[in-house]
């Protein structure tokens, strides 16, 4: 599985990080362990998932994780999550 997250500002793409996970966890796991690497790599606080959040990711393969997600001030408008290929 390989999920794309990217860091929007002002509409503008100023980060972005691709992340592979090719092991034998569930889908739920692989999803949550990636977004844990990237909010490390990114240095950032785990977003929130909210159910208008989950569902839009199940219905889409992708979801967006607004500034007041975060338990920490960031410096964005959102971040981006894309399932680019599934296993």
């Amino acid at each position: 599985m390989r999920i794309w997250f990217k860091i929007f500002k002002e509409n503008r793409l100023q980060r972005d990080l691709v992340v592979e996970n090719n092991t034998e966890d569930t889908r739920t796991h692989k999803i949550m362990n990636a977004l844990e690497k990237c909010c490390y790599e990114l240095d950032l606080s785990t977003p929130i998932w909210l159910d208008s959040t989950i569902k839009e990711f199940q219905r889409l393969g992708k979801t967006r994780f607004r500034a007041d997600a975060f338990i920490e001030e960031v410096d964005f408008d959102y971040l981006e999550i894309h399932v680019i290929e599934e296993d």
